[in-house]
């Protein structure tokens, strides 16, 4: 009888920590899939930050511009 509740503690143990490195797997992808979400969505605003910067400084040019005919 104490055999048979050795073999399935070892079992048993094997079985634990099995299910652990499973779930620990399934958290990493989930915060490695997190993480590549942050980071494309920080490319994106970074373009869109990106462009509508030079849009302003294609508006300042031609104000700029404007005013410099206007003088003359």
């Amino acid at each position: 009888m104490a055999s048979l509740l050795g073999i399935f503690a070892r079992v048993g143990g094997i079985a634990a920590l099995i299910l652990l490195v499973v779930t620990l797997l399934s958290q990493l992808i989930t915060l490695v899939g997190f993480l590549l979400v942050a980071v494309k969505v920080a490319i994106v605003v970074i373009f869109i930050a990106v462009v509508v910067l030079i849009v302003l400084v294609i508006f300042r040019d031609r104000s700029h511009r404007r005013r410099e005919a206007d003088d003359f």
